[in-house]
């Protein structure tokens, strides 16, 4: 219902907006709403357009309702990132009541090739997944960034957008985005050496696993409380005792969290199996002190690699 509210304001308050005004400075106005599309973005406009994110830093994506504040941005945006999917239904309820008040408009989503959902063995509710024959609705996971392979790839939309968008700097965006997707490249060949020469290839998360295009990009195989995109945060007896005994019996030394997410789950699997607890980083958004801090897609991804060496020893 909020959703829907907001996306009446957001059609009075477009429809009194004339079109966007470019900046005072000239500069190409681009919003993103999740954080790696915000980092993409700047490295590869440097300091030739303007990049606003719009999921504040430590906000729930899952949940985040748009403000009014939020429509007035995202009506002066000359290009629009979004990831697109469920999560963000909100983005199209949007750009209906924008028209045609917005210039370029990216989903992400619509660049790579998508996975559905996955419910593995253990994990809150996969015992009552079954398929429904009637239904041609498919969920699919939204976090297709966690594979580096896919960043390159999401990058170089985004690069190839803004430089139909701002011909004049098209070179200086090309240039930026071969240095950046090279950068990525590097980081999915270490990542691809730690995977060859793991001695294990099983992880564990006791919470949210939001990395499965992460896990399929490495061929790991994973167990976890609830998928990607779940809002549950409390597992069932079985779900909890499904997790402590895999632990348990296949030796697991890490078991992972999310970033931002409770350590209660894991603690508790910690506590009776003796392993430590890791935080693997779905980028999804970052805290407040990492953002302030200077923190980047990369240097998130390092601490992924290093979270990583020691699950996988």
């Amino acid at each position: 219902m909020k959703r829907v509210l907001c996306a009446v304001l957001c059609a009075v308050l477009l429809s009194a907006c004339a079109a966007p005004a470019a900046p005072e400075d000239g500069r190409l106005r681009i919003v993103t709403t999740l954080f790696p599309y915000y980092d993409f973005a700047r490295a590869i406009v440097g300091d030739r357009a303007e990049v606003t994110l719009l999921l504040s830093p430590g906000r729930e994506a899952h949940s985040f309702e748009p403000t009014p504040l939020d429509a007035v941005t995202i009506s002066r945006a000359d290009v629009l990132i979004y990831n697109g999917g469920e999560s963000e239904e909100w983005v199209d309820e949007m750009l209906d009541a924008a028209g045609e008040h917005i210039g370029t408009i990216l989903n992400m989503m619509e660049s790579v090739d998508a996975l559905e959902e996955e419910f593995v063995e253990g994990m809150q509710g996969a015992e009552d997944e079954e398929p429904d024959e009637d239904s041609d609705e498919i969920e699919y996971d939204e976090h297709i960034w966690t594979s580096p392979a896919n960043a390159a790839v999401l990058c170089q939309t985004i690069c190839d957008a803004l430089c139909e968008v701002d011909k004049g700097n098209s070179e200086v965006y090309q240039s930026n985005c071969a240095v950046y997707v090279a950068r990525l490249n590097e980081l999915d060949a270490r990542f691809r050496a730690l995977r060859e020469g793991a001695a294990r290839d099983l992880i564990v998360f006791a919470d949210r696993m939001p990395l499965l295009y992460f896990c399929e990009a490495y061929d790991l195989r994973y167990r976890a409380a609830f998928h990607g995109c779940s809002t549950d945060t409390e597992p069932s007896l079985a779900t909890l005792k499904y997790l402590i005994d895999k632990v348990a019996e296949e030796d697991i030394p890490v078991v992972y969290t999310v970033d931002l997410d409770s350590r209660r789950i894991a603690e508790v699997v910690a506590e009776c199996t003796g392993a430590e607890i890791e935080t693997l980083y779905s980028l999804q958004t970052v805290s407040r002190a990492d953002f302030d801090a200077g923190e980047t897609y990369l240097t998130m991804m390092e601490r992924n690699l290093r979270s990583l060496e020691r699950g996988l020893a």
